[in-house]
């Protein structure tokens, strides 16, 4: 998840790796965090997300590049705001909520465990 992301981000190679819906045409342009502009190929709507036992329906903007295997997704804002996202920077936690019902990822354990992805 990225704070600073204001949308969702998904290399075309995955999307059609996993062999998703049909993808929406836009006309949006992206300015990167190094300042370099890039067209989108497309939208990918109603993503479904498994995050534990949850399922998050999610729109995705699709571009053509290649992605970090240690991070395949960008999930931006929207996300964290549809998953109800609590995240303790002291405790290092992320809290995905639907109702009463809760799943928490320790941060600390993933970003290890991406260092170590080689």
């Amino acid at each position: 998840a990225d704070l600073g992301a204001s949308i969702n981000l998904m290399p075309l190679s995955l999307w059609k790796e996993l062999s998703l819906s049909e993808l929406t045409p836009n006309c949006m342009t992206l300015e990167l965090v190094d300042r370099s502009v890039s067209k989108p190929i497309s939208i990918a709507k109603d993503v479904s997300v498994k995050a534990g036992m949850f399922h998050f329906p999610t729109d995705f903007v699709v571009v053509d590049f290649e992605p970090d295997p240690r991070v395949p997704l960008i999930l931006g804002r929207c996300f964290l705001k549809t998953g109800r996202a609590l995240i303790d920077v002291h405790k290092g936690e992320l809290t995905l909520r639907i109702e009463n019902k809760a799943i928490t990822y320790n941060l600390d354990q993933t970003l290890r465990y991406s260092a170590n992805y080689d």
